[in-house]
């Protein structure tokens, strides 16, 4: 089965995100802070039972925000980079051009429906 981690300070929006995954046959792990997700996904392997296939990560978390999360990533675990999903409230259209909201691929835009979330686990995973 797939892995996916939910990083989010929301424990309703963990919640929320953490069913639809295991609907879809998902194996789920979360964090609620930058920091523990850092560390999650810097001690995973890309092959056994700490792999992760993918991560949603809300921009705007405690201990380290989502941006600082991907850019280290981006240096440290590129593989696991491209995988990353930042979602947020904020508007994307406002950001500031060398910021990760800019310059990421995969953003989604809080609130967000299911289907634009399963058509961008489908671009990143298949």
């Amino acid at each position: 089965m797939p892995r996916v981690l939910i990083v989010d300070d929301e424990p309703g929006i963990r919640f929320a995100l953490k069913r639809w995954f295991e609907r879809q046959h998902w194996t789920v792990s979360e964090a609620g802070d930058g920091q523990t997700a850092i560390t999650v996904l810097l001690a995973s392997d890309d092959t056994g039972e700490s792999r992760v296939d993918l991560v949603i990560c809300d921009l705007h978390l405690p201990l380290l925000s989502g941006e600082e999360l991907l850019r280290t990533l981006m240096v440290s675990r590129p593989a696991i980079a491209a995988r990353v999903i930042l979602s947020t409230g904020d508007a994307v259209s406002d950001a500031a051009p060398d910021s990760a909201l800019a310059i990421h691929p995969h953003v989604l835009q809080k609130p967000f429906e299911l289907n634009t979330l399963k058509a961008l686990v489908t671009s990143i995973v298949s």
